[in-house]
């Protein structure tokens, strides 16, 4: 079992193939999880638990900064196996309680992640009966930390936030690394950028969430896809790339947003034509898979 790496005191960072997973808190004290990364990697946190807080240790909770795929792929299986519940904001619970697929996402935004994303899964996710609304005052296993409605990804994305040192954990309401381009999704080097673009459902959301944490001026910074950031730069980084940030020119969503409600999607603005044919497609999400899967952690083993 490698070491993982500690981007505070009491924040541990997970890479599970291409997404991060978070354990925080102290061996010995109540402690929680954000975010369980891909389908059928349970055992891998499971067993990283065990080397951070001890054999038999459980988390107070699992919390989800949203339920796509690649962040609650594991939720269930663990809940399950720890006996806890799965807290995520109310716009979120119909996309992981089985009662609504989110809106899907638009492969012709362009760039690496536009052109993956006609492969992956957008469709409901049923979590089980251990999943919660996140609760508006003390969160189970993070004393000391607050979560922010950071809407525009997802319809209920959430980041989290303790004041008292400034860590964000910010999951994809931005990236650490360059997902638009294929030399940044397969090179892993650090660099603020969007987070899962072609998945973004409400530009303008997206766009106000990133200055509302860009306005917290964290120290630290741990996102769901790329290598954490801690240093004297952050703050006037992410600042600079909230001010930046602009909408795509074209696209599903770059006009208008999918209209969603508590019960889940509402309308979706006209799917733009794909001209993309499958057969190429599939061959380079083969290559794609091949040379990017599992580079988190292997800079980390390194």
């Amino acid at each position: 079992m490698k070491t993982i790496e500690r981007i505070a005191p009491d924040v541990a960072w997970q890479p599970i193939s291409f997404v991060n997973a978070y354990l925080v808190g102290r061996p010995g004290e109540p402690w929680a999880v954000i975010d369980t990364g891909v389908p059928g990697r349970a055992e891998q946190i499971f067993a990283a638990t065990e080397a951070r807080f001890g054999a038999g240790s459980k988390p107070e909770a699992i919390y989800l900064t949203h339920g796509h795929f690649d962040h609650a792929g594991s939720a269930r299986q663990l809940a399950e196996r720890w006996e806890v519940p799965i807290f995520a904001h109310r716009m979120e619970l119909p996309y992981v309680t089985g009662r609504s697929d989110y809106p899907p996402p638009d492969p012709t935004i362009g760039g690496a992640m536009a052109f993956l994303s006609r492969f992956m899964p957008y469709r409901a996710r049923d979590l089980g009966e251990r999943v919660r609304e996140l609760p508006n005052d003390e969160l189970p296993g993070l004393p000391g930390w607050t979560w922010i409605a950071t809407p525009g990804h997802s319809p209920g994305h959430v980041a989290f936030f303790r004041e008292a040192d400034r860590v964000l954990l910010a999951g994809d309401a931005f990236a650490t690394m360059n997902m638009d381009s294929w030399i940044g999704l397969v090179s892993g080097k650090k660099d603020l950028a969007h987070a899962g673009a072609p998945f973004n459902m409400d530009w303008q959301a997206t766009r106000e969430s990133l200055q509302k944490l860009a306005d917290l001026r964290p120290n630290v910074i741990g996102c769901g896809h790329g290598i954490p950031m801690k240093n004297a730069a952050v703050p006037e980084r992410l600042k600079r790339f909230a001010e930046r940030f602009r909408r795509p020119r074209y696209g599903r969503y770059a006009s208008a947003p999918a209209t969603v409600s508590d019960s889940g999607v509402m309308a979706l603005p006209p799917a733009p034509f794909d001209p993309v044919p499958l057969a190429t497609a599939g061959a380079l999400l083969v290559a794609g898979v091949a040379l990017g899967s599992g580079y988190m952690e292997g800079r980390l083993r390194e």
